[in-house]
């Protein structure tokens, strides 16, 4: 598949979800390339802003297995992964495969587990793999997690802990739509009375696998990595983080830069596609003085700053725009 096409293929994708999420084209896009970079997406807004129609979308538009796990205090890990069972009929020990063993899992409210359960996950989002009595059971690929998660509840949840959070390769936030794309919204539901459009798949499991392999074909260049590393080392020294972005998250940030330049229908990143996803690549992995959050200081705060301070390479545009020697 060559890069037009498999821009053609995305811009496709996104119209069609599109028709269920109105107004929301940048965080689409964001969700997007998170899947085809190959990782996994936190969707954390507050309630009713459709991160769950949204999920639902991409599993039905990219013609994947759809599970949802409510997450919910009693939840167990065998509850997610599956457990082993005595089958009476046959006299045999047999595996049941939990919820996680699909194509696109949706883990709703994912703070409202305790962390054992959460733990369940670390070793199905890293390894695409679940451990049960001693045996290891691969998942179906492409096996993609989207969780939603509610920032202003307290009672009754449980913070991800790091380990977890790093695992995701972006955290994004939906918002509320601007009053007029809202008003759009409102009377798209009224002459729907009830009845959503079908979305159509645009493509399959199989397809989705071949999207992520032409990311192969996208070039990254020395200089766009070493701005990439500078990036990581300045949010390792800042003096407001006590944890940086570990190396995972330059890997997320190269990988969701390649789909950036994909989208665009280039076969090279550019800085200005690092730039682009470096705040929802790398803002949930920072661990913040413990002061800070009466200031209200975030990652994302961080990561905008650190985007005008560190020195930007120049892109090819503008090499080949100077005059040789």
């Amino acid at each position: 598949m060559t890069i037009s096409e498999a821009a053609g293929r995305c811009a496709d994708i996104l119209d069609e979800v599109g028709q269920m999420i109105v107004g929301k084209r940048d965080v689409l896009r964001l969700v997007l390339l998170g899947i085809l970079a190959g990782g996994h997406v936190l969707l954390e807004d507050l309630p009713g802003l459709g991160k769950t129609v949204m999920a639902r979308s991409f599993a039905q538009v990219l013609g994947l297995q759809f599970t949802r796990i409510q997450f919910t205090p009693d939840l167990l890990p065998a509850d997610v992964t599956g457990a082993t069972l005595y089958d009476q009929r046959t006299g045999e020990i047999v595996f049941r495969p939990g919820p996680v063993f699909t194509g696109l899992l949706l883990a709703d409210e994912i703070n409202r587990t305790p962390p054992k359960t959460q733990a369940a996950l670390l070793e199905a989002m890293a390894e695409q793999q679940v451990t049960v009595d001693g045996q290891t059971r691969p998942l179906p690929q492409p096996f993609i997690v989207l969780a939603t998660d509610n920032p202003i509840e307290y009672e009754g949840t449980y913070p991800l802990p790091e380990a977890q959070l790093d695992r995701f390769l972006l955290r994004t936030r939906l918002g509320y739509l601007p009053p007029g794309e809202e008003a759009a919204m409102l009377r798209q539901q009224l002459e729907q009375a009830g009845h959503p459009p079908r979305l159509r798949a645009r493509t399959d499991a199989p397809g989705l696998m071949e999207l992520r392999g032409s990311l192969g074909q996208v070039h990254v260049g020395d200089d766009v990595l070493g701005y990439v590393v500078r990036l990581l080392t300045a949010t390792r020294e800042h003096p407001k983080v006590t944890v940086g972005a570990s190396p995972r998250g330059g890997i997320a940030v190269t990988g969701l830069a390649r789909g950036q330049a994909l989208l665009d229908g280039r076969d090279y990143v550019t800085p200005e596609d690092v730039k682009a996803v470096a705040v929802p690549a790398l803002s949930h992995r920072l661990v913040l003085r413990p002061e800070l959050w009466v200031r209200r200081i975030t990652g994302e705060d961080i990561v905008a700053d650190l985007l005008t301070e560190v020195p930007t390479p120049p892109t090819r545009a503008q090499v080949a725009a100077e005059p040789g020697p």
